[in-house]
Parts: structure tokens; sequence; C-alpha cells
């Protein structure tokens, strides 16, 4: 038997989306210890709070796992940068702070792949009880006393304009709910902030949380691996500190163990626990617990190529000479009031639409980002300029995730193999033509903007298919590494339960059956909403039967 240093009900493994939703929902219970634990630390650093510094976040090394994928080799050779969030709100506290739920159709697909309850109507609940969102009066698809803000930019930029007024021209039709019964089209979309802050599931849930004694944080603190006794999930070896030098503790679980450490992390935690294919953990020296061959498996993620535009008009956000004097007032502005340019999160406009219009739905995603996309990765954009981004939504390629070393601190091999199916590629070609025929529109000319990327001598489906392959990256959404599924190819059960193993469960992004049609975050949420109320056996809501009430979907009004 184990000797623990301290043992509580649930262990929660990761304060990220999911790990701060967890913690917040099971310490409701006042008889119930939970225990929360995270390799980061606190979420001060002002790169998150800042909703314009998005990309400063993201490369903020001590706030980023700084993972990169193995060679791709569909994408030259390319090593592609995975960034996943190492500070108490996991990626939610680095992201692009975009709310979207996916498209009803995903969930329903989930539930027929063998899941119960997890089909649209039954999962709509958890995302109106996660959700304050003041936007949609009266809507059927929104809620207004959850935790976590939601709410359209207040001040979008006037690019924004031009761009709606190009795909209205192109006869693509407008959507002023993405969030709806039907996504498709359109329009302004919504960001996770408050009162010009970003809003992460540590600000919503967590902190409120703190205040309960039940609940424990543990900071600084990387879980090297579940420990198992008797097909049973007793607790966590933990390193607390960095280096060799780490003092080790073992926190025991009376109740469940739950991974919330992300598609990375959470089949990466389970492989040095002796959880996996049982070859592959032989060759690198891990004892073998339980032989479960998909852990780690179905890797997929969004993969992303864009038409970058730049110009001498100063309308688009950026730092330059010719706007040095609104750039100060924009910094007074968000210093004093929380208002301005740096309280949004620039993605500020999307759309979802068909290629190809006898297809049974979209199949890529347009990204509309109102400034200069850097070449060398400067935090903020300087010069002027737009991007028109282009999302493959439902990709087949499939990769994994192996270990490289028995050793903890080594990182796990990511192979999502993007491009490995040659299908792959012409969503993102078809999508780039469509963005060079939105930047070219009459709606734009006023701003006098040229093609820097591919470049008007990159022309036909051949010279596109091999800009993608150069300089396409994902969009980071890694899903599917610890499946949920009824057959031998998933990892978890429609509970969440580990198959094999008692009083381990994984909740996060690595369950997701397959990729939403777009962002993963508030699906996130959702999750670990939902499963909060599995583990404590709490009844799941009613089904939310929205057939035809998107008639009845109100206009958004202002924040």
């Amino acid at each position: 038997m184990a000797s623990f240093a301290e043992t509580f009900d649930y262990v929660i493994v990761g304060a990220g989306t999911a790990g701060c939703v967890l913690a917040a929902r099971l310490s409701e219970r006042s008889d119930a210890r939970v225990c929360l634990i995270e390799a980061g630390g606190p979420d001060r650093h002002p790169f998150i709070h800042i909703p314009a510094a998005v990309a400063a976040a993201i490369g903020t090394r001590s706030l980023n796992w700084g993972f990169l994928t193995v060679p791709q080799p569909h994408l030259n050779g390319r090593r592609i940068p995975i960034p996943r969030g190492r500070v108490v709100g996991g990626s939610g506290a680095i992201n692009g702070m975009v709310y979207f739920r996916g498209q009803p159709h995903d969930f329903d697909g989930w539930a027929a792949a063998g899941n119960p309850g997890w089909s649209y109507a039954e999962v709509l609940p958890y995302f109106i009880r996660s959700e304050s969102n003041a936007n949609y009066p009266g809507s059927p698809y929104h809620g207004t006393s959850g935790p976590m803000r939601v709410t359209h930019v207040r001040r979008p930029n006037p690019l924004n304009k031009a761009f709606f007024e190009a795909m209205g021209a192109l006869q693509f039709r407008r959507c002023d709910d993405f969030n709806a019964s039907d996504p498709e089209g359109y329009g302004p979309r919504q960001a996770t902030v408050r009162e010009g802050r970003r809003e992460s599931t540590a600000s919503a849930y967590l902190k409120p949380a703190l205040r309960r004694s039940n609940l424990r944080v543990l900071t600084g603190a990387r879980v090297l691996r579940v420990l198992i006794e008797g097909g049973r999930a007793t607790g966590v070896e933990v390193a607390l500190g960095a280096g060799p030098g780490s003092e080790m503790r073992r926190i025991g679980a009376r109740a469940e163990v739950i991974l919330a450490g992300g598609s990375i992390l959470s089949p990466h935690i389970l492989l040095l626990s002796g959880i996996g294919e049982g070859a592959q953990l032989h060759r690198v020296g891990v004892e073998v617990k339980l032989d479960l061959p998909a852990v780690g498996a179905h890797l997929h993620d969004h993969l992303a190529a864009a038409v970058l535009m730049e110009m001498r008009h100063s309308a688009s956000y950026g730092l330059s000479v010719r706007a040095a004097p609104r750039g100060v007032w924009n910094l007074l502005e968000y210093a004093l009031r929380r208002q301005g340019p740096l309280a949004s999160n620039v993605f500020e406009a999307n759309a979802f639409v068909r290629t190809r219009p006898e297809l049974p739905r979209p199949d890529i995603q347009i990204v509309f980002q109102p400034a200069r996309r850097n070449p060398h990765g400067f935090p903020l954009p300087l010069g002027h300029g737009f991007a028109v981004s282009i999302v493959n939504l439902y990709p087949r390629s499939r990769g994994r995730i192996t270990l490289a070393s028995a050793d903890p601190r080594t990182p796990p091999d990511i192979d999502p193999n993007l491009l490995s199916v040659p299908e792959d590629l012409e969503p993102l070609v078809r999508g780039l033509e469509l963005a060079r025929r939105i930047a070219g529109s009459p709606s734009f000319a006023r701003y006098r903007a040229h093609e820097v990327a591919p470049g008007a001598a990159v022309q036909g489906e051949a010279a596109l298919g091999n800009y993608v392959r150069q300089f396409a990256t994902t969009v980071h959404h890694p899903v599917s590494t610890c499946r949920m599924g009824p057959g031998g190819d998933c990892v978890v059960d429609a509970q969440l339960r580990v198959r094999g193993l008692e009083g381990l469960r994984v909740a996060d992004a690595s369950i997701f059956p397959s990729i939403l049609g777009g962002n993963t975050n508030a699906a996130v949420v959702m999750i670990a909403e939902k499963a909060s109320d599995m583990i404590l056996g709490r009844p799941a809501p009613r089904p939310i039967d929205v057939t035809g009430a998107s008639a009845r979907v109100a206009e958004p009004t202002a924040a």
C-alpha cells in the first residue's frame, strides 16, 4: 500500500480550462475535499489579462509548455508549434478567447457514435449553465447567470465592416449568432472577456471557489504518474519545484483521480503511469499497468493557412508612426476604463462556409484578423494590414502521441500526421482562392492593401498547395488522444471513466470522439460541467428541444 502525504476525495490533475471548472463544481459539495494540481504558476502575468496581448501571452515562455510536433513529412518536414498553457487557467489563459461551441450536428455525431448523453439537445443545458451572456435576451440558446462572461467586442475595428460587405457581395448569408442552431454564414463573433479583461475559467470559476476551505490548489507541482493498486487509481505522484532536486510527494484520492491536462498532457501522464500500448511502453522502460493501445491515438487538429495583406492606411490594429497619437490614446483609454482596442481579442469576425455548394455542411472556417500578421512573431502588430485565414474544419488525418522517454520531464513525441490524407489539402486550397476574392472585394478598395502572402506569383492549385505545405500551422485545437466511445479503439466510456480501471476519469479535449467544426474551448467548459454532474451523481438536466427555435432567436444587442 502506498503511503500518502495527504489524501483528498478528488484529485484533479491540471488547472486548465476543465480543471478549474471541476475544482469549482466538485468543491460545491462541502463534505468533499478537493485538490487541484497545476505544473505552472498563478495567472498573474499582465499579458494574460489584456485581451489584445494574446500573441504576447502565447510567446511568454513561462506561460507556455512550448511543445513542437515531430517533423511533419507532408509539411516539408517542419516542426509545428503546439502552444499549451502552463499556468492556472491553462490554454484558456493564453488562447484567443473565442467563444464558439461547435456545430450542433457535431454533438449529434458524438452520440450516434455510441456515446449516450452527448447529443446537442443533451449538452446544450451545460453550455447555457456555464454562460453569462447579455447579448441575446430571450434566446433559447444562451444563459445569463452562469459564471463565464461572454460578449461581443464593444468597438470592433472598422475593417470588419468591409469583410461583412465582401461576404455579402459574394452571396454568403449573414449569421448573427454562431452559437444558435445553424452557425453557417458570416458575422461578428463573441469572446470570453469581462469588463476589458480576459475571462478564463480561472477567473470565472476557480477564483470565487478559492474561499472554500475544502479546496486546495497546488501550483508549481508536476504530476509524474497516477498511482494504481489492485486495478484502481489511488492517487498521484507529484514533483514540487523544478529540476532533479524536486521534492517528491504522493497525494491520495479516496474517490477519484480526474485527468484534465488536455490532449497532450493527459495521454502523456497515462503513458507514464503504465497505461497505454504495452509494446511501446516496454520499449521505453515503463512498467505496463494496463494495455490500452488507444491512449495517445487519434490525435488531430485544425490546419490553417492565410492570405496576408499589408497597407499604408492605418485603419487596422497596429503600431506605426502614423497611428502614434491614436495609440497613446488607446493606452490611456485601456488603463483608465478598460476599453478600446486593447480590450479586444482582435479576432472579431468569422464565417463558416461551404467551398462547394453540394457539400452537406460548412467545410472551412474563415477567420478575419483586422491586423497585420507579423513575420517575426512580435507580440503586437507592427504596421498595418489584415489577414484572411482559412481553417479546414474536418480533417481526416490522424496521428499519435507516444513517449520519447520514461523521464516525465521529457516532452512526448507529438505527431498529428498533418496532411497525411491528401484530401485534407483541398478545402485549404479552395479556401485560399476564396480568401483572395474577399481581400480583392470593392469593399476593401479604399484601403489599397496588397497581398504579401502567398503573393501574386503563387497561382493555381499546385502552387497554393505548395504554399500550404510550407506555411500552414494548426490553430491549436488538438483533440481525441483519450477518445470517448464504446469500442476498443477508445480510452474512456461515455461517463469519461478510463476503461479497465476504477477511480480514474479524463475530462478535457482529449476525450472528443472527433474534432468540432470550429473552436474547442467552450466545449471543454461544457465537458467539465457535465463531468462534475457525473462524478457527484447529480442527475443530468433535461435535454433542450430547440427544433425550429432558430426563428425565435433575438437579434444581438450591444454589450
